[in-house]
């Protein structure tokens, strides 16, 4: 077992989970250093290595997962970037694919485009659908377009030609040109970021790609140079979108593949934890300090995303009601995430109803209660006041609250202004917040077909513990789980993924006319691409796994849907293998299927390359730190129940089991068990939490 660390930058925290070559595991929590995110990282890194007794150069890896590009596109602090498309397609990133958020909103505007006009230029050229060229591109045509965006100042170059993932002669010819006028400009082309169909899908991915190479780069490069100066040799990786980890050299070229690098470690690390105790079904509950996610794991396996959007504030609702934000096409765990989270900001709006979020007061200033400048209350300053969490031992005590604080906020701010009791305004505020939180649990199961009341409840994230039980009655669900280590359990999912390669081509083919051979021999072009690429890292031959995905639709759709190919040669009998569990997925997504005489069409295959985890790993034991002596403190559990005298208890206390109310202290995290549920230890020191 070789010594790693987890690190998870959140907007609030920074958390760390440290695992020696023996099998020890160690955690650390502390407040996120913005702008400069760094800093946190090396001096969690530095008290962790303290306590274990281990040297910076002991570590034979660092597993980050991070928002900076994600924060790049919301913040519009991306490099100044130039396009250059085909004549008669300059202006694709605002046409878009006229999608929008809100029906019947007249006053919906659509998001800016990253690259403003003046720095989108076309060149005369045309390639068909099937690869010929119609018009050719000539390089006297192609240099002055270059040239003038070069006069510009542009920091990055994307070119997104018509057709191009059908022969990218044309983009390859401007990516030449550009090596020979500016070499150090960071390009990228369309076949290489998206080689699929559907023209603004592919441009719009290819232009957040070329906005995030130099912002990620620098980012790296200053991570990796800290981390030196610190004493680290052990080599950079982060996760993906898609719960896989890549290097840092591959983020570095396909830096849009870390867009949602943060959510996804926690939901991979569910799905291990899922598999090692039985568990295969999981709606993952990850509430933080800024947002709140969700994800669903079936029968064992995450459900994915083929495309997400960037900025678009909810990322809840139907599939059709997109567009808010800006359009990534790469594979992704399915995450729905709404702005709910402990710093959120509760408010009155004009009407006088009362809201939370989405706005964050983030770890600076923070929460009213962490008396650090904060003027507006949140749903830590509500729950500080229900009694839920202990104003003393927040992160094991390194982040001391102030009650007096939060209760002048919320009175000042909004119980007086609505007539309510401070206890009725915060709770009135929990429930609010535990309502926005369940629109992101049904956008991925009752929206996606599943029942949520078939699943079990995996909450973490600093405050998911807090809110579970609450959440779960509110859908129906019987059961929550709460890992160990749950406030931490993202960092913690780092160590529980390994490296993944996606691989996409368009192949379109109507099942009933294709001829198998001809897809088999492109199928395996793709994983021989993955399998390269897992040799190139070092991946043994043993454990390398390639994964087979198909993009299907009925003939004439213009949306497909993804599912999994079946394993051996693909002969006659498999594509009609595919066929049905693509109309079953169509059944379970909309409800319905067509009849045996509508075509199915094959769009896109796909190709994943995975490394298989090297070692199994042990959970991580509540710290000596978070041991708690049994106590009694009020807390308010609504206007039925009121004020009650509740059990303050470590986890070891539920090894028989106990009966709510109670709540669960610990180092990174609060878990409360309401009247009428009963909570016990279930496999691997989880809390198990069973509701009426």
């Amino acid at each position: 077992m070789r010594t790693g660390i987890g690190i998870d930058i959140g907007g609030t925290f920074t958390d760390l989970v440290l695992r020696t070559g023996a099998g020890r595991v160690l955690i650390r929590k502390v407040p996120s250093s913005v702008p400069n995110y760094g800093r946190a990282i090396l001096s969690g890194l530095a008290e962790l290595l303290a306590e274990a007794a281990l040297p910076a150069a002991a570590l034979a890896e660092v597993r980050h997962g991070t928002t900076v590009a994600s924060n790049a596109i919301l913040e519009r602090k991306v490099a100044r970037t130039g396009l250059i498309a085909t004549e008669g397609f300059r202006d694709i990133l605002e046409i878009r694919n006229l999608r929008m958020p809100r029906l019947y909103d007249l006053t919906w505007e659509k998001p800016p485009p990253l690259i403003e006009r003046c720095l989108r230029l076309t060149v005369p050229e045309r390639i068909a659908v099937d690869g010929t060229v119609r018009t050719p591109l000539a390089r006297a045509a192609a240099e002055p377009a270059v040239r003038a965006l070069l006069a510009e100042g542009i920091e990055a170059l994307a070119v997104s030609l018509i057709n191009a993932f059908a022969n990218p002669a044309h983009e390859r010819l401007i990516q030449e040109i550009v090596a020979a006028m500016a070499p150090d400009l960071p390009c990228s082309i369309s076949y290489d970021v998206l080689p699929e169909i559907k023209e603004y899908e592919r441009t719009a991915t290819t232009v957040v790609n070329a906005c995030l190479l130099p912002v990620v780069a620098r980012y790296i490069a200053d991570l990796e140079t800290g981390l030196a100066g610190a004493g680290v040799a052990a080599p950079l990786l982060l996760i993906q979108s898609n719960g896989g980890l890549t290097t840092a050299a591959a983020a570095r070229r396909k830096p849009v593949t870390i867009i949602e690098s943060g959510p996804a470690a926690g939901v991979a690390g569910a799905q291990r934890f899922g598999r090692a105790s039985g568990l295969a079904d999981l709606v993952t509950f990850d509430m933080g300090g800024t947002t709140a996610k969700a994800s669903l794991i079936e029968d064992g396996e995450v459900l994915r995303a083929e495309e997400f959007q960037v900025g678009a504030g909810i990322v809840a609702g139907s599939r059709l009601l997109t567009g808010a934000g800006y359009l990534v096409r790469m594979p992704a765990i399915d995450i729905a995430e709404v702005g709910a989270g402990g710093g959120s900001v509760v408010w009155i709006d004009p009407g006088g109803a009362l809201r939370v979020g989405p706005h964050s007061m983030g770890a600076d200033p923070g929460p009213l209660c962490y008396a650090r400048g904060g003027t507006e209350p949140t749903v830590t300053d509500a729950a500080l006041l229900l009694g839920y969490i202990n104003p003393h031992a927040l992160a094991g005590g390194a982040v001391r609250l102030d009650p007096t604080a939060a209760m002048a906020g919320f009175t000042r701010r909004i119980g007086g202004p609505l007539g309510l009791a401070p206890e009725a305004a915060a709770y009135g505020t929990m429930q609010i917040a535990a309502a926005t939180m369940i629109r992101a649990i049904r956008a991925v199961s009752v929206e996606r077909g599943r029942d949520a009341r078939t699943f079990v409840l995996f909450a973490f994230g600093g405050n998911g513990p807090v809110f579970a039980a609450a959440v779960a009655a509110e859908l129906g669900m019987r059961r929550t789980v709460v890992p160990p280590a749950a406030g931490l359990f993202s960092s913690f999912g780092l160590l529980l993924t390994d490296l993944q390669h996606d691989y996409a081509r368009t192949f379109r083919r109507v099942l009933a006319q294709a001829e198998p051979a001809e897809i088999e021999t492109a199928w395996e072009e793709l994983a021989a691409a993955g399998r390269a690429q897992l040799e190139e890292d070092g991946v043994p031959e043993a454990r390398r796994r390639i994964v087979r995905t198909a993009s299907l639709h009925y003939q004439g759709q213009t949306h497909e849907l993804t599912v999994p190919v079946p394993p051996g040669p693909l002969d006659r009998p498999a594509l009609a293998v595919l066929a049905e569990a693509f109309g079953a997925e169509h059944t379970r997504v909309y409800g319905h299927r067509a009849g045996p005489e509508e075509p199915v069409e094959l769009v896109t295959i796909r190709a994943s390359a995975h490394a298989l985890p090297e070692d199994d790993i042990g959970w991580p034991a509540p710290p000596a730190s978070a041991t708690v002596h049994e106590s009694v403190r009020r807390a308010y559990f609504g206007p039925d129940r009121g004020w009650l005298d509740t059990a303050i208890i470590g986890r070891a206390a539920l090894t028989g089991g106990r009966a709510g109310p109670c709540i669960v202290e610990e180092y990174d995290a609060t878990c409360v068990v309401p009247p009428g549920a009963r909570a016990a230890l279930g496999p691997f020191s989880s809390i198990v939490i069973d509701l009426p």
